[in-house]
């Protein structure tokens, strides 16, 4: 399956470091190697660089990790194919779509099977994957809530409730979602997230031989959270969400958090498919 890393900052923050360690995993230290992309937002919009080479060896990755973009909301995402053509660029994650005036991005980690939702008349997937028919329909169900003003970040998350918990029941619906305003974060199988804060630390990168001491580049007002499949540095403290919890983070904190029933068959096809992984 695929993995995924997203931030939300307090004030924009550059995510080269973490992005070093993870773009690795796209075909140097793990086996993700059928593309990648990653978007930064600024306001209302996002710049979105996408290729579908392996992160690890991508001229585009490359110029990530030197481009010295700061951003208060990042979404990012590295494949390894189960559905839709493997290399296929119009397939790689993370997807973008306009609603309210405002950008959205998504990626999702995980298989849903047999998932094929009615699509309205605003919103169509251009590649051939789960996870872009998923992202579809769940905004397709957002704008029917308002169709022209958008919704308070309170009502999106209520609704991202309900939409989570049923498309859950097709499969992993593990994803990240943001607005640039907020991030939003689903875990069906495996996530953990970070809290940076002062007072900083020094961090390691787990697949890559490079540290840094984030009490040298922040100060008292800066605080973020980290979004991953997998812990990205040894020596912080990753938290595991547990199946079935969704967090709304803003401003670098989350806000607020809720535990979505997930039936007893999911959570038996969920453990043999991450024991599979």
């Amino acid at each position: 399956m695929c993995q995924l890393l997203g931030m939300n900052a307090a004030k924009p923050a550059d995510l080269r470091f973490s992005f070093t360690g993870f773009a690795a995993r796209g075909g140097l230290t793990d086996n993700h190697g059928d593309g990648f992309g990653i978007g930064f937002f600024e306001d209302k919009a996002c710049r979105l660089f996408m290729d579908n080479q392996a992160a690890a060896s991508s001229p585009v990755a490359e110029l990530i990790k030197r481009y010295p973009i700061k951003s208060c909301n990042v979404v990012s995402h590295i494949r390894k194919a189960t559905q839709g053509d493997g290399l296929r660029l119009e397939n790689s994650h993370p997807f973008t779509r306009e609603l309210w005036g405002r950008h959205w991005l998504f990626a999702h980690n995980g298989d849903l099977l047999d998932y094929h939702p009615v699509f309205g008349e605003h919103y169509q997937p251009v590649g051939n994957t789960d996870s872009e028919r998923a992202f579809c329909a769940l905004l397709e169900q957002l704008k029917a809530i308002s169709p022209r003003e958008p919704c308070s970040l309170q009502t999106v998350f209520d609704s991202l409730c309900d939409i989570s918990e049923q498309t859950a029941e097709f499969g992993v619906f593990n994803y990240l979602l943001s607005n640039g305003q907020a991030l939003f974060a689903h875990c069906s199988t495996r996530l953990y997230y970070l809290e940076r804060e002062w007072p900083f630390s020094k961090a390691r990168l787990i697949d890559a031989d490079l540290s840094m001491d984030f009490a040298q580049t922040n100060d008292l007002e800066d605080h973020l959270c980290v979004v991953a499949t997998q812990p990205l540095t040894l020596n912080e403290n990753w938290q595991q969400l547990q199946p079935g919890q969704l967090l709304w983070i803003e401003g670098g904190r989350i806000v607020r958090q809720a535990q979505l029933k997930v039936s007893e068959e999911v959570r038996k096809k969920n453990a043999a498919n991450l024991a599979c992984v």
